[in-house]
């Protein structure tokens, strides 16, 4: 029987599964968005969404910062959950992730995944289309005027 078999071990031992889940914790917190498992965003949503309500805690701060301290490892990425990312989920009262299905990885087929945080902030992309970019740049006939110019220019000196 099952009893008191919760969470899953994902073929790892439990060393190599906590050093994952922290891995894959601090890279959602820094990037908001990652792309992984099923199996394994599953796994990490439920931890995700506890070290974000830590962050969210009015009292004792320094001792729930030492909490997330345990899942992320990394500092910084521990300081921009507790200044900025809890500071957007005040008023959701937990389901800080969503999990979007994206096909399966090449290599053996395992469900793909897209882990992201709800109120992701959307970053504009800087890069035009790629007819922006060919308008841009001059033709054969521009280019040829140029270096006849340019030797025009050398000649006269």
């Amino acid at each position: 029987m099952r009893h008191g078999r919760a969470n899953s071990k994902l073929g790892r031992r439990r060393e190599h599964r906590t050093a994952m889940f922290r891995s894959l914790l601090t890279a959602l917190f820094r990037h908001e968005r990652i792309t992984t498992t099923e199996a394994k965003a599953k796994a990490i949503r439920g931890m995700a969404d506890h070290v974000i309500t830590l962050a969210k805690r009015e009292d004792n701060r320094l001792h729930a910062r030492r909490q997330a301290l345990t899942l992320v490892p990394d500092r910084e990425v521990v300081s921009r959950v507790f200044d900025t990312i809890a500071a957007r989920f005040t008023e959701r009262n937990g389901g800080y992730t969503r999990i979007l299905k994206s096909g399966v990885r090449a290599g053996d087929a395992a469900p793909l995944v897209l882990l992201e945080l709800v109120d992701r902030a959307e970053q504009p992309k800087d890069r035009g289309t790629g007819k922006d970019r060919k308008n841009e740049r001059p033709t054969k006939a521009e280019k040829k005027r140029e270096r006849q110019e340019q030797r025009a220019a050398a000649a006269a000196r």
